[in-house]
């Protein structure tokens, strides 16, 4: 039975992740925080199967015993401070957990085991004022915030470790990826869940930013698929996973707005304090070479993602109103 050990498991990425590599026989492993907040509610459905391990991308000597304790065949680095416009309030933090946690975290694999696999999660956002459309695996960075700055770091330095001690160390290169598991925070789940609350009469409006925004967004329990094949080929390397389609946040807002049989026009308003010092416009990928090397393709559209995450808020909406009356 392969073991994987998982850093941010509670996350969206990480709760898909693991429940794939439970269906495939994989022994999980999964590294939280030693904290009185942490939140199983997306792993809750299979919490039981899962053995967790305190550590922290803050802390060198945890990740060096957790890998002692568990032996791992596959890392899969999920955790770090993910949400772009926060970095900008909190750079350093941000720097310390999304750039230099990847550092700590490759070393400790280098003293304990350096025959363990090891996945970046790396982040379009590294392409940020983007010189060329689509982004592949060869084009140049240029992030515009912090936490894409960070990612930049944690993405070459992960090369670094490949190129210097051999390690099996990939990473992927994801472009937006959404779920009903989204946090409220991205703008994603704050429009699908705004449109139920709208829907159900619980608020009158939803205050975005930018809505000329473009992405290339696609399902996330998609996405996890690729991230294990990359650690099932004889060679590390680094893939970019997107769907190759783009759209842009007033699209999302049509769309999910028009299934809840609403017009986004009369309740989305338009707030400041949401844009960013410094916008990436545009982004969408080439996945040419996930397709070749790793046989993997998207399976779930545009328009079925929005409509899955506005499905499951008012779901969770009308449950809760259940539960209320």
């Amino acid at each position: 039975m392969p073991k994987a050990l998982i850093t941010g498991i509670t996350g969206q990425d990480g709760s898909y992740l693991a429940e794939l590599l439970l269906d495939k026989g994989y022994s999980v492993v999964g590294m939280v925080r030693r904290t009185s907040t942490v939140n199983f509610e997306r792993i809750a459905h299979f919490q039981e199967d899962v053995e967790f391990v305190h550590g922290d991308l803050l802390d060198q000597i945890s990740l060096i015993d957790a890998l002692k304790e568990h032996e791992p065949d596959e890392v899969y680095n999920l955790a770090a401070q993910s949400f772009v416009q926060t970095s900008f309030g909190q750079p350093v933090l941000t720097g310390e957990t999304t750039a230099l946690g990847v550092t700590r975290l490759l070393d400790a694999i280098r003293i304990v085991d350096p025959t363990i696999r090891f996945y970046q999660a790396s982040s379009s956002e590294m392409f940020g004022k983007v010189v060329e459309v689509p982004q592949r695996e060869s084009t140049p960075f240029h992030p515009r915030s912090p936490y894409g700055v960070a990612k930049v770091y944690g993405h070459w330095i992960t090369v670094n470790y490949r190129e210097s001690y051999g390690l099996h160390a990939t990473s992927g290169i994801l472009f937006n990826h959404e779920s009903p598991r989204r946090g409220m925070e991205f703008v994603t789940r704050k429009i699908s869940h705004g449109a139920a609350l709208i829907k159900l009469g619980e608020q009158d409006s939803l205050a975005l930013g930018n809505l000329d925004a473009q992405r290339d967004w696609g399902f996330a329990a998609d996405y996890v698929d690729a991230m294990w094949r990359m650690l099932q080929q004889p060679e590390p390397g680094d893939y970019v996973v997107c769907s190759g389609v783009t759209h842009s946040v007033r699209d999302f807002c049509e769309v999910a707005f028009g299934h809840l049989g609403l017009d986004y026009r009369d309740h989305v308003v338009i707030d400041e304090r949401f844009i960013r010092p410094a916008e990436v416009d545009l982004l969408v990928g080439d996945h040419s070479q996930a397709r070749e090397v790793l046989g993997w393709e998207p399976t779930t559209t545009f328009e079925e993602l929005v409509v899955m995450m506005v499905d499951a808020d008012m779901a969770l909406l009308e449950g809760r109103r259940r539960g209320l009356a």
